[in-house]
């Protein structure tokens, strides 16, 4: 019986040590439709996280349930295909333990990629959003409970949640940012609360995410989020019905973007 506590984090540790052959600095994580970035690893090792002890399975669409270590230009990296959601029913503290292990393997930069369904009527179908902060709608926070000083403080800053550096690059690159309103799903939001979400300032709606980058900001982890935006939330048009189909397909088409986006930015990082 897994605790998700700081001895199950160590043995999942010492299970990916064995593959890792340079230090790594930076993991990216894979949202819905987004795991073609493996395309663009070189040197790949394929790890199936079935046979990772304690690790959890994601059950989402399209989500295979790799960890693909590899290098982005030269950098090593470890690409997370397929995250884990609260809507699967998965506790907080399993939709975060892999974001505990990877601190504790010295990872230092977090970088996630999401769906999500645009609130501000200035973003298109498709194009990629650089968050800038969160609202936490999910009603839970992962770190309720005890509290282990060995992997954070009681009561981490949230501030500055998002990599300054990092957003600044993207903005650079010509992306627009946003505010990424959490729900729990998996039903679609409706109207109403997208419309609430709105008035609370959110630029874009989505079903994951936040709970990890709680926990990586807590665990001192630069954070660096893309969402691409697959489609208008609920009652933005008020003729379209959603689906998570149309979500995935979107997802798959502007995967390539997404890539390149990702290399550029991983070759930022490298010139650091």
């Amino acid at each position: 019986m897994s605790n998700y506590d700081y001895n199950d984090a160590l043995e999942s540790v010492n299970y990916l040590k064995q593959f890792i052959i340079s230090p790594i600095k930076s993991v990216i994580v894979a949202g819905s439709g987004l795991g073609g970035i493996a395309k663009s690893l070189t040197d790949k090792i394929i790890i199936n996280t079935q046979n990772i002890p304690h690790w959890p399975i994601s059950t989402a669409p399209s989500h295979s349930g790799n960890l693909i270590i590899g290098k982005i230009s030269s950098r090593p990296v470890l690409l997370q295909q397929g995250r884990l959601h609260f809507y699967e029913g998965y506790s907080m503290k399993q939709i975060t333990f892999p974001v505990r292990v990877f601190a504790m393997l010295g990872i230092t930069e977090y970088i996630a990629t999401n769906a999500s369904g645009a609130i501000n009527k200035n973003y298109s179908s498709g194009e990629i959003i650089a968050v800038r902060d969160h609202i936490n709608l999910m009603g839970d926070n992962p770190l309720i409970g005890e509290n282990d000083e060995r992997w954070n403080e009681r009561f981490p800053d949230m501030t500055h949640a998002y990599d300054k550096n990092m957003l600044d690059f993207l903005i650079d690159m010509g992306l627009k940012t946003g505010i990424y309103a959490s729900f729990t799903g998996p039903s679609f939001e409706t109207p109403s609360e997208v419309n609430m979400a709105r008035l609370l300032g959110a630029d874009v709606a989505g079903m994951s995410t936040v709970p990890e980058v709680i926990v990586a900001n807590a665990m001192k982890l630069r954070v660096c989020v893309l969402s691409c935006a697959a489609n208008m939330a609920a009652g933005i048009d008020p003729d379209k019905t959603l689906s998570g189909q149309e979500v995935i397909d979107v997802m798959n088409e502007s995967s390539n973007r997404l890539a390149d986006i990702l290399i550029k930015l991983i070759n930022k990082l490298n010139q650091e």
